[in-house]
């Protein structure tokens, strides 16, 4: 495998935007504007959703299932049942750390259906601390999918993985933005909060791809289904609310397909202009 570079201008990037995204509802007068979060939200999710099946499973099937030399002798590709159970554990995990009330979606907390359905907010059992470690965790996983993209595909797959996490950190720092300022009494626990969010997914860039640069190919494989897994669980969490409510299901379908479409284009543009190609 050719030695990659460290993707460090990606991990800054996604510091910036996860701090220009989380900062702003804490330390200005920006009120949340919930239509244009939700449009936001449900066209990330889409491009999360078409960068899971359309990229990130893809490459790391072939990178699982495709025979390579190592030390002169022939070594075979990852059997469909582990190349499967890479991604059903990454959704789990999410999903074992939202039965257990780090949830992913904090937006919910702002979602008010109690006018029309008599529904009322979400109320959170833990303490926002607990909410904040399990939305850094669930940022570290996006992180986790960028630097293990790095370490074993091309730049214009990575750029892909990147560009689908960096579009969806915007709204969800801001939601978490909002929802700390609601929950905090002192601002600087805001702001430490986004912090920790924010430094979450470049840290974890960092860390996964110089752990696995070098290593083989089939584990960095199943890192990258694990990582797709963990996009199809967000992917759903952030637009089912909105989609199981009559008055914006429709809308929340609308933005989700403008978000898959995006994607489809984006990879048809790479795909005629060469930069993707097949084969490791």
């Amino acid at each position: 495998m050719a030695v990659a570079s460290a993707p460090i201008e990606l991990a800054a990037l996604t510091l910036i935007l996860a701090l220009l995204g989380g900062l702003p509802p804490i330390l200005s007068k920006i009120k949340e504007n919930q239509e244009t979060l939700r449009r936001i939200t449900g066209i990330a999710s889409g491009i999360l959703l078409a960068s899971a099946l359309l990229v990130v499973i893809p490459e790391g099937f072939e990178l699982a299932t495709g025979e390579h030399e190592e030390s002169g002798e022939e070594e075979e590709g990852v059997g469909n049942l582990l190349i499967g159970g890479a991604v059903l554990a990454g959704f789990l995990m999410m999903l074992i750390l939202e039965g257990s009330g780090i949830g992913h979606a904090v937006h919910e907390e702002h979602h008010d259906h109690r006018d029309e359905h008599g529904h009322e907010h979400v109320h959170h059992r833990n303490s926002p601390w607990i909410i904040v470690l399990g939305l850094s965790l669930h940022s570290a996983a996006d992180g986790l999918a960028i630097g293990s993209a790095a370490a074993g595909s091309t730049e214009a797959v990575t750029a892909l993985v990147a560009l689908a996490v960096l579009i969806h950190k915007v709204p969800a720092a801001f939601s978490l933005g909002v929802f700390s300022m609601h929950e905090r009494e002192n601002r600087n626990d805001s702001v430490r909060d986004i912090v920790m969010f924010s430094l979450a997914t470049p840290v974890m860039i960092l860390v996964s791809f110089y752990t696995l640069q070098g290593m083989d190919e089939h584990l960095i494989a199943l890192v990258m289904l694990f990582a797709a897994g963990t996009f199809l669980y967000v992917a759903t969490v952030d637009t089912l609310p909105d989609i199981h409510n009559p008055e914006t299901g429709r809308a929340a379908l609308r933005n989700v397909l403008i978000g898959v479409v995006a994607i489809i284009l984006v990879l048809y543009g790479a795909e005629a202009a060469g930069l993707i190609e097949h084969g490791h």
